[in-house]
C-alpha cells in the first residue's frame, strides 16, 4: 500500500527472526522478477512437488544450486523430468548476506556480529515457490540441511499470511505476519529450526505494476551438503 496510517515496522517476530517490510524496491523486484522466469522454464523447471504419502503440494516449485525432493538434496531433478538442477548465481548469494546483515542488525542479541555472520556465510540453494490464489503450505521446518545458516526468504507479488510458529510443535504458540511484495523475512539461531507455513494467499494483491498474478517466494539457503 502506497499509503498508511501506520506505516509497517520491521520487527523481531521470535528471536533470531526478523520481518523486513518493503526490503526490497520496486526495480529490484521486476529484476528478481524477471530472473524467477527464466529460472522456472525447463528443462529442470518449475514442477509440481509429490509428497511420500502420495500427496502433492500445491505450490509449485523450481530449484537452483541442488535439487530438493521429500526429504533430501540432489544434483537433478529426481522427482521430475531428470534434468541437472540450475546453478546456483553469485549475485543471489550476495542478496542474500546483504539480507541477513541488514536484518540482524536490529536483533539486540546478536547485532554485534551480524556483519560477520553474513560475511561466513555462503548461500548455495535456492527454492523458489509460486502460489496461486488456492496454494497453501503447510507448516514445516527447513531442516534438510546441515548447516545452521539464516534463511533468507523474500517475497513477490501477491500479500500471504505466514505462520511463524516454534521449534517443537507445528502447532502454538505461533506468530501470524503479513508478507507483501518485496518483505524479507530471515529467521536463524534459535528460530532457525522453527515451524513455519503460508495457511493463505490473498488473491489480486499483488503491486499492479509488478506485473505478476499469484506469489512468488524465494528461500535461500545454505547446504552445507
Amino acid at each position: 500500500m502506497d499509503a498508511e496510517l501506520f506505516p509497517r515496522e520491521r520487527r523481531e517476530v521470535a528471536p533470531g527472526a526478523v520481518h523486513v517490510p518493503g526490503w526490497l524496491a520496486a526495480a529490484a523486484q521486476r529484476e528478481l522478477l524477471d530472473a524467477c522466469r527464466e529460472w522456472a522454464r525447463p528443462p529442470a523447471g518449475l514442477r509440481t512437488v509429490r509428497t511420500p504419502g502420495g500427496g502433492t503440494m500445491t505450490a509449485r516449485q523450481v530449484c537452483l544450486g541442488r535439487h530438493w525432493y521429500p526429504y533430501g538434496y540432489a544434483r537433478t531433478v529426481v522427482d521430475g523430468d531428470g534434468a541437472p538442477v540450475k546453478p546456483f548465481p553469485g549475485w543471489l548469494g550476495e542478496l542474500g548476506r546483504r539480507a541477513v546483515a541488514d536484518a540482524l542488525s536490529t536483533v539486540a542479541a546478536v547485532a554485534a556480529v551480524a556483519c560477520d555472520i553474513a560475511q561466513s556465510v555462503s548461500y548455495d540453494i535456492a527454492l523458489i515457490n509460486f502460489y496461486d490464489g488456492n496454494a497453501r503450505m503447510g507448516m514445516h521446518r527447513d531442516s534438510d540441511e546441515n548447516s545452521d545458516a539464516p534463511v533468507v526468504s523474500l517475497s513477490l507479488g501477491d500479500t500471504c499470511l505466514f505462520r511463524f510458529g516454534n521449534t517443537e510443535t507445528r502447532t502454538k504458540p505461533y506468530t501470524d505476519v503479513e508478507l507483501r511484495s518485496g518483505d524479507l523475512f530471515v529467521f536463524g539461531g534459535p528460530s532457525r529450526l522453527a515451524h513455519h507455513g503460508v495457511p493463505r494467499v490473498y488473491a489480486g494483491t499483488a503491486p499492479p505494476e509488478l506485473g505478476l498474478t499469484g506469489r512468488l517466494n524465494i528461500t535461500l539457503r545454505v547446504g552445507g551438503l
